[in-house]
């Protein structure tokens, strides 16, 4: 069986880094000015040539994304970054508007292209004619089942297929949504979207605005729109089974916590997938490690049949969800000293529940321990506080440390 690649969001450098350090096989990200996660999660072409650097040194792969739906306004921006990013070489560019995938053929007819999952692929020809204009890969729509995904690529192997595993799922058909445009002028389709599906709604007739209906059972409202999140990893087998190539976590505006846990979780349980597929079983601490994330609880979204109700019993209470928080980063290892140099990212108290977070185990770190630049003991540190831990064994520079969050 041909082992795929685990790909991880990278919306900075530091989570580039972060995911590198965790174990991934590709990377992806925004291209300035021209991706869907818009200024929130894109780097400079100065970051993005550094990340490529940074991410070769390691054999890791480095997507760009510029697949906005383009207006005429952007197509000389489109030009010019194809050229930027074959220079700085990147693996390969993500696009979903075909006038797009013109330009950067003509522009930088080597760099290899991948179709992103808002173009909506959801059959064999369609595939076939992507190929024929030159796509290397194909994201699959997230609506589609392993069986029909499976027909897709054993009728056309010779294009690799990249399905999404992990993360947020859109309410609408591939992520194509007009709601954020229409009730805040910011588009989805154009790296703006302000998640309006997240928000609290009722339903009421128009005779009795009073009388609010109440669609899943809650008292107050429903989270009608709003979709749980996409949790894969308890069936990797049947995803391997059905042929793709690439298998995908969402997320390039998350934390570098997130990165951390998703990336070596699902390394973890990748490589036992594809060392014994047929004696793969999902380990429970998997499962727990992604419960301590934030996330909408968890579903398996059109792949398995019957379909999960992934738009349905999203409690409002518990909108999101997770028992850790990220608490920090190491900036050094002192081995003279046997200690650790950590930039806390958040405020941390002698005593709170603290882990750090290795590529192959968790530790528990004794937050009592805590002490400052001088070596004194303080009882507790804030956001961007530089504080030493003791720590006989090596860490690498940009591991995480998480904390259980109070009253969880």
């Amino acid at each position: 069986m041909k082992k795929p690649e685990l790909l991880v969001p990278a919306g900075n450098l530091e989570k580039l880094q972060t995911a590198i350090l965790y174990g991934t096989d590709a990377v992806y990200t925004g291209v300035e000015g021209l991706s869907l996660r818009a200024t929130q999660a894109e780097m400079t072409m100065a970051e993005l040539a550094e990340g490529v650097r940074l991410a070769h040194q390691r054999k890791v792969k480095v997507y760009a994304a510029m697949n906005i739906f383009a207006r005429n306004r952007d197509l000389t921006l489109v030009r010019q970054r194809a050229g930027e990013l074959a220079e700085i070489g990147v693996d390969a560019v993500i696009i979903s508007d075909p006038g797009v995938l013109a330009i950067v053929r003509q522009a930088a007819p080597r760099l290899p292209v991948h179709l992103s999952t808002q173009a909506n692929t959801t059959n064999t020809a369609t595939v076939r004619f992507w190929h024929g204009l030159g796509v290397k890969r194909i994201v699959l729509a997230r609506e589609l089942s392993l069986a029909e995904i499976g027909e897709i690529a054993t009728a056309v192997p010779e294009v690799e297929l990249e399905l999404f595993v992990h993360g947020a799922m859109c309410l609408a058909v591939s992520g194509r949504c007009l709601l954020s445009a229409y009730l805040t002028g910011r588009s989805a389709n154009r790296g703006e979207c302000t998640h309006p599906c997240r928000w609290e709604y009722t339903l009421t007739e128009r005779t009795r605005p009073d009388e609010p209906l109440v669609v899943t059972g809650d008292k107050r409202y429903s989270y009608l729109l709003s979709a749980k999140d996409l949790r894969m990893i308890e069936h990797l087998p049947e995803i391997l089974a059905a042929g793709v190539s690439s298998l995908k976590i969402e997320g390039r505006m998350k934390t570098v916590y997130y990165v951390a846990v998703v990336t070596r979780t699902y390394r973890w349980a990748l490589d036992a997938a594809v060392k014994d597929p047929a004696g793969y079983r999902c380990e429970p601490f998997w499962l727990t490690e992604l419960d301590k994330i934030s996330h909408r609880g968890y579903t398996t979204g059109f792949y398995l049949k019957p379909k999960d109700k992934a738009f349905a019993g999203v409690n409002p209470d518990q909108s999101y969800r997770k028992t850790h928080g990220l608490a920090g980063t190491v900036l050094a290892y002192r081995p003279a000293e046997g200690k650790i140099l950590v930039e806390l990212r958040n405020h941390l108290v002698a005593g709170d529940e603290t882990e750090l977070l290795l590529p192959d185990a968790t530790l528990p770190l004794d937050s009592t321990a805590m002490t400052d630049e001088d070596g004194q003991p303080i009882k507790e540190g804030h956001n961007s506080y530089r504080v030493y831990f003791p720590m006989e064994r090596e860490v690498p520079v940009g591991a995480v440390l998480r904390r259980r969050l109070d009253g969880v």
